[in-house]
């Protein structure tokens, strides 16, 4: 692990390989090691870099910075301190509204976009974003972060062959600071490109599971409005698609690359 200071904060990271470079962006409350079985497929022909987004794992965990807008900021500064001109943005969930806001502030970064499980309007969801911040507000405060971690890592990978699965998410899920990841998910909660996603030219790939929280019907929406994206589906799998079905995952992905 290495660690680099941007933005008054110090963010860790992972980096392996060689070419051209994929940036790979975890979910909420979660770190780089939900791209534990994309590192070794893609390191052999990239450079594939993961990295602990500010409040998360072993980055630094502010008092009151948070927000997707912030997060895109650090990662802007840490793509100039690495002299990384342009990367593939791979973001999973919360990861995706990142690489999103990257996209959309800062395109001659991104060479391509990939987004896993999310959307560009977290603040525009309709009842299931309504139903989602406050039940889970309301869970934490209530319950609290280790009963809440035990209930995303059961929702996210429930069948028996998956304990496993299910164990390491709710682990590091367990490690979150829970002023850090209630500041992330507020925020997050409330972030949304509106208009602005009409704006992105860069080519997309939009990865949906097809028993994720949002239906593959909210993808569709989104992906008809972007300039240049398609969608793929991954069956028998729900939110966390690139820990329960990597192989397909890579599979798609690495389509998508080989088809530039």
């Amino acid at each position: 692990m290495s660690k680099i200071q941007v933005n008054n904060i110090e963010l860790d990271y992972e980096d392996y390989g060689n070419g051209k470079v994929l940036l790979l962006l975890h979910g909420l409350g979660s770190t780089k090691k939900d791209w534990d079985a994309q590192v070794p497929f893609f390191s052999k022909k990239y450079r594939v870099i993961a990295l602990d987004l500010r409040g998360h794992g072993a980055s630094t965990r502010p008092d009151n910075a948070y927000g997707v807008g912030l997060m895109t900021e650090d990662i802007k500064a840490f793509l100039d301190q690495l002299e990384i001109k342009k990367a593939t943005f791979v973001g999973f969930s919360m990861g995706g509204a990142v690489a999103f806001q990257m996209a959309s502030s800062y395109p001659a970064y991104v060479e391509n976009l990939v987004i896993v499980n999310s959307g560009p309007d977290f603040n525009d969801m309709g009842s299931i974003g309504d139903d989602l911040l406050k039940n889970r507000t309301e869970f934490m405060e209530t319950k609290g972060l280790e009963l809440l971690a035990e209930e995303i890592s059961f929702n996210m990978f429930p069948e028996a062959h998956q304990v496993d699965l299910r164990n390491a998410f709710e682990i590091r899920c367990k490690n979150n600071d829970y002023n850090a990841y209630y500041q992330s998910f507020v925020t997050l909660m409330e972030w949304g490109l509106g208009d602005k996603l009409k704006n992105i030219k860069t080519r997309t790939l939009v990865v949906a599971s097809d028993m994720d929280y949002t239906p593959i019907g909210f993808k569709e929406e989104y992906v008809k409005r972007m300039y240049d994206a398609r969608l793929s589906v991954i069956k028998n799998s729900r939110h966390g698609v690139v820990i329960d079905q990597p192989d397909a995952f890579n599979e798609v992905l690495k389509r998508f690359l080989d088809d530039e």
